[in-house]
């Protein structure tokens, strides 16, 4: 723990995805003062066709009282 969850449209190398993963990591040690052993982080593909219903609906709109950083975009 934590686990985070990253959404994104398709198209990024694995490169940057690792980097990315690796920048997240060394955030949540850093900020919660987790050891590696307990930080995990997930790459979740989602078209742009799909991204209105499957993200930006029930991950934004539905749950913007969770959002710590909301987007600055609207559907």
């Amino acid at each position: 723990m934590p686990h985070v969850i990253v959404k994104l449209w398709p198209g990024k190398s694995e490169k940057q995805k690792r980097r990315l993963a690796e920048a997240i990591t060394q955030d949540v040690m850093k900020v919660l003062n987790y050891g590696d052993e307990s930080v995990s982080v997930a790459f979740e593909e989602v078209s742009a066709a799909d991204w209105a219903e499957k993200v930006y609906k029930p991950d934004i709109v539905e749950t913007s009282a969770k959002l710590y950083k909301k987007p600055g975009y609207t559907m």
